[in-house]
């Protein structure tokens, strides 16, 4: 092969590689979002359609923890910690109070700890799945459904949060 068209396969080739890093490290954000939410990887609660029928005997305590960030002037306070049964559909509710003078929105984020505790430990319903407003100085109970899946269930359906 000539010199030129070497010298045109090997730039073809590396503006490919190139341009694929590139949308690989675009992609990367929402793929280890999806990946962490199927596998429950870091402490990544999944989203459940339904609890599991079979209730275990064996009890567990879930404790609940907020931050919140110094820009979003709310009060945020968690749950008191409950006890619940593996496999029970648990409803408690965070409380938080817009100390501003305006409306003001914000997002939860959230995790599990320890680590290996998040591939069982399910949502039914959050009110992080969605931002939430609250109107100048009011406040609101903010529930989250949630169950805390046995290691062998079946049927319990599953979606990327």
């Amino acid at each position: 092969m000539p010199a030129p068209a070497r010298n045109r396969a090997t730039l073809l080739a590396l503006v490919g590689i190139a341009l694929g890093m590139g949308m690989l490290a675009f992609a990367s954000a929402p793929l280890y979002r999806v990946f962490c939410s199927v596998t429950g990887f870091g402490g990544t609660p999944r989203e459940a359609s339904v609890a599991p029928e079979h209730i275990s005997g064996r009890t567990i305590t879930v404790s609940f923890n907020t931050d919140t960030d110094p820009a979003l002037p709310w009060k945020f306070t968690p749950p008191k910690p409950v006890k619940v049964h593996i496999g029970e559909n648990t409803l408690v509710a965070f409380h938080a109070v817009n100390e501003s003078g305006e409306a003001t929105r914000g997002r939860a984020t959230y995790n599990v700890t320890p680590y290996l505790a998040g591939p069982y430990f399910d949502k039914i319903q959050c009110f992080c799945f969605r931002e939430q407003q609250l109107a100048p100085h009011a406040s609101a109970d903010l529930p989250v459904s949630f169950f805390h899946r046995p290691r062998r269930s079946s049927g319990t359906k599953t979606s990327p949060n």
